[in-house]
């Protein structure tokens, strides 16, 4: 066979390189709609846990779980070392109290206090947090459009809610309070953790935030776990929550984001999750959304989209590069929820 000409070989190496890319970015679409489907089942299995146990026990086992994939994951890839570099250890630390001790403490909390509906309602606030502390701490001007999504998620939000579901001593509050804690936590990587690989971040949140929910829970994390009490826990829904909808999830979404721009997998993920809270709320749990409940999700929904697809397209540059290092990136860590 003739050998192919200088030309003929650039357009055969071009063409090879466009399919390798090709394909790189439709494993990222899929990285970023599996990360949805498991944010959907997020709000109902929180609903399921808190209910069979006490929340702040679900709390730290799930973390725990979390926790443990996160170690076995980061001493597999040799990077188990990372994790208490003198250096960067504070900041980790930080990270961790943020992004899961405090966080998770508030949504398990209010989970038990709260419907699956109501729980996946409340957390569609965290653009209206993104774009608070874009603007009070970073200097980023909002947009028009963004300033408009925000106050349709948040007229979603009350008509959903309505002056009932925010009273003194409801889940509500405390769900609300939980994406702040996830933002703030974006704004100590950009601060402090720029360069670090992502799943360093992802085992901080979990390791040492699980640490500290242990050290905080003390000797009652021991009592409440004794084995009289053990047939009575979820242990399977907690570990599902740990290992898949946690840690699983926090994966999924840097696995899209190091393949796919941030802008696309944002408009790919944020809006769809609630749609499919509504559909495992339903089989979960039973729960059948009232009328006003459809036009508040159908409200944050469209607000959360045009929030993500006019706003983001400006941070691109600030995703996981493609080695895996966290640059800087804000406005939605793991889609947990999702943190």
């Amino acid at each position: 066979m003739a050998p192919l000409s200088d030309g003929a070989a650039l357009r055969a190496e071009s063409r090879e390189q466009v399919t390798r890319m090709s394909a790189r970015e439709r494993a990222g679409i899929v990285y970023a709609l599996l990360c949805a489907v498991n944010g959907g089942f997020v709000p109902a299995v929180a609903n399921v846990t808190t209910r069979a146990g006490d929340p702040m026990v679900v709390t730290v086992v799930t973390t725990w779980f979390a926790g443990a994939a996160a170690l076995s994951v980061l001493a597999l890839r040799g990077r188990l070392a990372r994790l208490f570099r003198p250096s960067q250890v504070p900041a980790l630390v930080i990270l961790g109290a943020l992004g899961t001790s405090l966080a998770f403490t508030l949504f398990f909390a209010g989970a038990a206090r709260a419907s699956a509906i109501e729980t996946l309602l409340c957390l569609q606030i965290e653009p209206v947090y993104a774009l608070v502390l874009s603007w009070a701490v970073l200097k980023v001007r909002p947009t028009v459009e963004r300033i408009a999504a925000t106050g349709m998620i948040l007229s979603g939000l009350l008509v959903a809610l309505g002056l009932e579901g925010l009273a003194v001593g409801t889940g509500s509050w405390y769900l609300l309070a939980t994406p702040l804690c996830w933002q703030v936590s974006h704004l100590v990587v950009l601060r402090w953790l720029g360069g670090t690989p992502a799943d360093v971040l992802a085992a901080a949140r979990y390791v040492w935030g699980g640490a500290l929910l242990t050290i905080v829970m003390g000797w009652d994390a021991v009592e409440l776990l004794e084995p009289g009490r053990w047939p009575a826990f979820p242990w399977g829904w907690v570990a599902l929550q740990g290992l898949v909808l946690s840690y699983g999830g926090t994966m999924l979404w840097y696995a899209a984001l190091t393949r796919i721009d941030l802008a696309r997998a944002t408009v790919l993920v944020v809006p769809t999750v609630p749609i499919l809270s509504l559909l495992t709320s339903l089989v979960l749990v039973g729960e059948v959304p009232s009328s006003r409940q459809v036009l508040g999700v159908m409200l944050t929904v469209v607000g959360v989209y045009v929030f993500a697809r006019r706003g983001v397209v400006q941070a691109q540059t600030h995703a996981p590069a493609a080695d895996g290092t966290m640059q800087e990136c804000v406005g939605r860590g793991r889609p947990l929820t999702q943190g």
